[in-house]
């Protein structure tokens, strides 16, 4: 089963970038963003990142919390994080089992080879823990806008 609008989004406890364990269930009572990302310190994984952080900045203290998901190990999610002074949790899932969980594991195709990999995709979660809006196969430009219309209507 993967994750769907409209039902409670599968829970998770996955260590971070800043040697944390986040756990989705804990933070009910405020909305969630998940978004799962291919690969750490990657041109379109950085302006997604960047994006939500400057997001996160202009919404204030009644802003959601911002969970990006990789395969990465936490060493290089972190210094993904300070490089690029990211204020987003970084959550490192490297056997995929969140990853899966969603239905953000999906094979590609690239130059006629397929492969599998992580599938850009933004789960908006709202204070009850049910995913309200789900956006898969995400273009970076214009993105993170969509997904703040979206919170803004919750």
């Amino acid at each position: 089963m993967t994750a769907e609008e409209g039902r409670k989004a599968p829970d998770f406890s996955l260590p971070t970038a800043d040697g944390d364990t986040i756990t989705l269930s804990a933070l009910e009572g405020s909305p969630v963003i998940v978004y799962f990302y291919p690969k750490a310190d990657t041109p379109g994984c950085t302006k997604e990142a960047c994006g939500f952080t400057e997001a996160l900045a202009a919404l204030g203290a009644t802003g959601p919390k911002v969970i990006g998901i990789s395969k990465d190990p936490v060493s290089k999610l972190a210094k993904f994080r300070d490089k690029h002074g990211l204020t987003v949790t970084l959550a490192s899932d490297e056997d995929g089992t969140t990853v899966e969980a969603y239905g953000a594991w999906v094979e590609k195709n690239m130059y006629g080879k397929t492969y599998m990999g992580i599938d850009r995709s933004t789960f908006l979660i709202d204070t009850d823990g049910t995913v309200r809006s789900i956006w898969r196969k995400v273009k970076v430009p214009g993105h993170v806008d969509h997904v703040v219309e979206a919170l803004k209507q919750l």
